[in-house]
């Protein structure tokens, strides 16, 4: 990966780290997989993001029914990083109950992504 493209995905994911952060601090966002699946289903919640590492039965488990209620899912940062940028021991599930905060994340998401693609290989 080029050393530019680099760079400009760890400058996004510190901006979304920093962004969750602001959400927790606002009060927007809950965490663990129970209570972010009780909020999925009661439709409060507008953004999962679920960590990386977390075991393939959990993914499963929120990925279904976020499928189901039709809420955007991410899988992005470890739980170590999820659970430091708002200020909590690791977390694998945040829901974000957030509108607003929900279409910024998923920018950045999608930028962080877009960021890291590298456009110099041949197909």
């Amino acid at each position: 990966m080029p050393e530019k493209t680099r760079w400009m995905m760890n400058k996004n994911s510190g901006k979304f780290f920093s962004n969750l952060g602001l959400a927790m601090r606002a009060g927007k966002l809950i965490t663990g997989e129970d209570m972010v699946i009780e909020s999925v289903r009661s439709g409060e919640t507008k953004l999962v993001i679920v960590a990386e590492d977390a075991s393939a039965g959990t993914f499963k488990k929120v990925n279904d029914k976020c499928i189901y209620y039709q809420v955007p899912i991410h899988q992005y940062g470890r739980r170590d990083q999820l659970g430091a940028s708002i200020g909590k021991e690791a977390r694998v599930v945040i829901g974000v109950n957030d509108a607003g905060f929900a279409r910024m994340l998923l920018k950045q998401l999608d930028r962080t992504e877009v960021d890291g693609i590298d456009e110099t290989r041949q197909q």
